[in-house]
């Protein structure tokens, strides 16, 4: 199940801010090279992770499964001049061709690329975040969220993708992977000491605000 026709999601792409040239190389380079292209944030969903960080203009960025680092450049939009953003990806395969992109980019001196799992890496960082992107394997988005709950600063976000999973939340199926990311947004839900809202962007942005 697709949560916005085609068209819409042309229409969404004509009426917001163009790619640059290096993430349509990315995106371009991941369709055609990379198995399991999908998981790219792609240009709408971009756009919005790019808009969001903008009007947190965050010191610091933690960003929980790197991928082809397209979402990782759109999120360093918004840094501040001296910000820096780590992201945390276990895919040693995709190393080289992912450096190779932030090399390319202007923001690459802002952009900290970590190999490893996150639930090893996580604590070694010392930062305090004002946003978290957590855009991993699903089943640990739970304690991913309880890993870097204590680091995000008063009022920052934690965004969490794919909470709708291709509609099969709102239909209740059983599957394993669709009761996990269920579980996750009960939670989220019933924490009291975040503000939350799920966009139906995509796959589903899950937007949480640190009271």
């Amino acid at each position: 199940m697709e949560l916005l026709t085609d068209d819409v999601q042309i229409y969404l792409e004509q009426h917001c801010e163009e790619e640059s040239e290096l993430l349509r190389y990315i995106s371009r380079e991941t369709h055609l090279k990379v198995p399991m292209a999908r998981m790219l944030s792609g240009h709408y969903q971009g756009r919005v992770l790019s808009f969001l960080s903008k009007i947190q203009h965050p010191d610091r960025i933690l960003e929980i499964g790197t991928y082809t680092g397209y979402a990782t450049l759109c999120l360093a939009e918004g840094l501040r001049e001296d910000g820096l953003l780590h992201t945390i990806d276990v895919n040693e395969e995709l190393e080289e061709r992912v450096r190779e992109y932030f090399n390319s980019s202007q923001l690459s001196n802002k952009i900290v690329y970590h190999i490893g799992q996150a639930v090893d890496v996580i604590p070694t960082l010392t930062d305090s975040f004002d946003l978290v992107f957590i855009d991993a394997d699903k089943k640990n988005n739970g304690t991913y969220y309880d890993m870097v709950f204590d680091k995000v600063t008063k009022g920052g976000l934690i965004i969490v993708d794919n909470v709708l999973w291709h509609g099969k939340i709102a239909m209740g199926a059983k599957d394993k992977d669709t009761q996990n990311i269920s579980t996750f947004n009960d939670k989220v839900t019933n924490d009291h000491r975040v503000e939350k809202l799920i966009l139906p962007v995509r796959d589903g942005l899950l937007i949480i605000r640190k009271l």
